[in-house]
């Protein structure tokens, strides 16, 4: 099948991979390169390099309703187009392009975390079952008839990067799947159950904020949700701490949430609004991240020292 692949982060590469190997990839579409770092040197996204290096053509629009982008689409004589966080929403009459219309992966199951975040969202939740979507893409957000669905388990310890490092090439098997169902004819849409639907928001630098009144769970949730990006954080000592990995302490707290109610050599423990929770690795403005146990070698920590809301 003819297919133009619309994506853009490292999480939509193994879906590209998985079409190129059973179907005809004519055009890859992809946000702009971004700059990044002090230098702000552009850097192109992970499908552009992975496009580029297997002799596919790239096409990165900054705008996409200006009818230009239409034309080049309409180009392109795709049969079907296949997008994997591709993170731009995308229109009539563009989506009327392809005959067999627009197939979108999305990594949660649908209905729950329609939105820009559902893996950072699910661990948040602190869900133990997560998995992949491949479905129709309408107007409406998320809300396309459902072709394939694939369930995976979530880990205590998952943050946001192992996650998405597990859900990628399960969504592109499910993608590739779906589009050899549609090519034979034998692909069924089933309608999501609206009613069950939740919805996801684009996280900021604000969702990594810990506030220690939350219970030990929910900020350990917060921890692996931020993980890697924005990284969740407090105030220590009057400086920004970020925390970046956590371990959930069963044992009640006996001081106020933030205080440190013990130190170990390996291990800072912190009370929460519920319970405790131990700080494992950490990072203070302009040093690297560091374990807890290489921070206490350079850092006086003590009983009854506050970690604070950043």
């Amino acid at each position: 099948m003819r297919i133009v692949f619309f994506g853009t982060p490292a999480l939509a590469v193994p879906s590209l991979a998985a079409l190129t190997e059973r179907h005809e990839v004519v055009a890859v579409v992809c946000q702009p390169d971004k700059p990044v770092g002090r230098s702000r040197k552009p850097v192109p996204p992970p499908v552009k390099v992975w496009a580029e290096e297997h002799g596919i053509s790239v096409h990165q629009p900054a705008k996409l309703n200006d009818g230009q982008f239409e034309s080049w689409l309409r180009e392109q004589q795709p049969e079907l187009c296949a997008i994997a966080a591709y993170g731009r929403i995308l229109k009539e009459p563009i989506l009327n392009v392809p005959p067999h219309g627009f197939i979108n992966m999305h990594p949660s199951l649908l209905p729950r975390h329609r939105g820009p975040s559902p893996i950072q969202t699910a661990l948040l939740m602190g869900d133990t079952v997560t998995g992949v979507t491949i479905m129709r893409l309408i107007l409406e957000m998320d809300a396309g008839d459902i072709i394939l669905q694939e369930e995976h388990p979530i880990d205590p310890d998952d943050t946001t990067a192992s996650l998405t490092e597990e859900l990628a090439p399960v969504g592109g098997k499910l993608l590739a799947e779906a589009v050899d169902l549609i090519e034979a004819g034998k692909a069924e849409f089933t309608p999501q159950e609206h009613e069950k639907a939740t919805y996801t928001h684009l996280f900021t630098k604000e969702d990594g904020c810990i506030n220690w009144q939350e219970s030990a769970p929910a900020v350990h949730n917060r921890v692996r949700a931020c993980n890697p990006w924005p990284v969740a954080y407090c105030c220590f000592k009057g400086e920004t701490c970020r925390i970046h990995r956590t371990a959930l302490v069963h044992e009640p707290a006996t001081v106020d949430p933030g205080i440190v109610m013990r130190v170990t050599r390996d291990e800072i423990i912190v009370a929460t609004g519920a319970e405790c929770i131990s700080i494992l690795e950490l990072q203070l403005p302009g040093k690297r991240v560091m374990t807890a146990g290489e921070f206490l070698r350079g850092h006086r920590v003590e009983p009854g020292d506050r970690f604070e809301e950043g």
